[in-house]
């Protein structure tokens, strides 16, 4: 069996159709193993200076880490002064919204309150201060003094002042005022006889 492959072999390189395939199966046997060499040395190369290279990495990471890292707390510190600003312009359009929304709850209170016939706090002080008169029109006249209840947030000053310039005005309106009383209660006695 050798034999014959041994002669299949040299009749094959006979040939120059098999010449020619020798020389290509040689000349690819003789590139691959340049190849193969090629890959051994750099394998070598990359043991011997892969620790160089491995820490050039290592460098060129944490420098483009560092510029990263800042140009991210730029970013961050745009975008919070942004916010604020947002947050800032929020917070007065809602203080104003809100202070017209009180406004306006407060005038329709009071627009209620008036239509139901609830004395505002002007109308109390006024009686208050025309009791006081009358009060004192009536101390004169001789009759016992009223104590009139009084506010607690007023100030006193115009308070006396009110005063000083209601007594003349309720000294004439208390004759005319006690001749309605007494025409009152005339004509009630004559309807009751």
């Amino acid at each position: 069996m050798v034999k014959k492959l041994k002669k299949m072999a040299e009749s094959k390189a006979a040939s120059p159709a098999g010449l020619l395939d020798s020389q290509l199966a040689n000349s690819v046997k003789a590139q691959a193993q340049q190849i193969w060499l090629a890959g051994m040395g750099a394998f070598a190369k990359a043991q011997g200076e892969g620790g160089k290279v491995f820490e050039a990495l290592i460098k060129e990471g944490v420098s483009l880490q560092r510029k990263t890292q800042a140009v991210a707390e730029e970013r961050l510190t745009e975008v919070t002064g942004k916010m604020s600003a947002m947050a800032d312009e929020v917070t007065n359009k809602a203080g104003a919204s809100w202070d017209k929304l009180e406004s306006i709850f407060e005038a329709r209170t009071a627009k209620a309150m008036g239509k139901l016939g609830v004395p505002t706090a002007k109308d109390v002080a006024e009686l208050t201060a025309r009791v006081d008169a009358l009060s004192a029109a009536v101390a004169k006249l001789g009759g016992k003094p009223v104590v009139a209840a009084k506010p607690a947030a007023k100030a006193p000053a115009k308070r006396a002042a009110a005063k000083t310039a209601a007594k003349p005005a309720v000294k004439a309106a208390a004759k005319p005022a006690a001749k309605k009383a007494v025409a009152r209660k005339t004509p009630a006695k004559k309807a009751g006889a």
